[in-house]
């Protein structure tokens, strides 16, 4: 099941049982829904601007590394292009493996940069997510909120197709956010 199909579904369930939950209050009880874009949150706090340039920072230095990797590799190629026909048979075919090495080893670790930078960025996303939330809870306890539904952004699947301002609590939580973590 996609992660969009999986939203849907939970979303289509969420708003059946809504009638059960307003039921569950009574007629006299307010029931107040809110939204948030915990996206918005980490890019715009100050604790989440911090945590995002470390991570450019972190690729910015990796790419550089691959980068010098690769334009040594470029000039290995080359000199092994302009100094092969000076070679025999078998000094060509040993260089040539000797490069093939050194692009495959170039590819590994590319690959594992890759991999380095997704856990990364998934650990991140994992810690800054319990921390968001943890601001929401605040924010809409303090406001008597029942509900808060994550909005989505252009970046991730948009959950919320509308909503008026009024119930957006994404400034809330970054406030919430910020001074919860400095």
């Amino acid at each position: 099941m996609s992660m969009f199909a999986f939203r849907s579904c939970v979303l289509a369930v969420l708003f059946i049982s809504m009638p059960l939950l307003f039921a569950s209050f009574g007629q006299a009880a307010e029931f107040k829904m809110g939204v948030v874009d915990p996206q918005s949150v980490l890019e715009k706090s100050k604790a989440g601007k911090r945590a995002l340039e470390g991570l450019k920072e972190y690729v910015s230095t990796r790419q550089k590394l691959l980068g010098k990797d690769e334009e040594e590799l470029r000039n290995t190629e080359k000199q092994l292009k302009e100094q092969a026909p000076k070679w025999t048979d078998t000094e060509k075919k040993e260089k040539e493996g000797q490069f093939r090495t050194k692009v495959q080893d170039f590819q590994k670790r590319a690959q594992e940069f890759n991999l380095e930078l997704q856990k990364k960025q998934k650990e991140l996303v994992d810690e800054y997510m319990k921390k968001i939330s943890a601001a929401t809870q605040t924010v809409a306890e303090k406001g008597g909120v029942a509900l808060v539904v994550d909005k989505g952004s252009e970046q991730t699947v948009k959950i919320v197709i509308y909503h008026k301002d009024a119930i957006d609590l994404t400034e809330q939580v970054i406030k919430e956010f910020d001074r919860v973590n400095k």
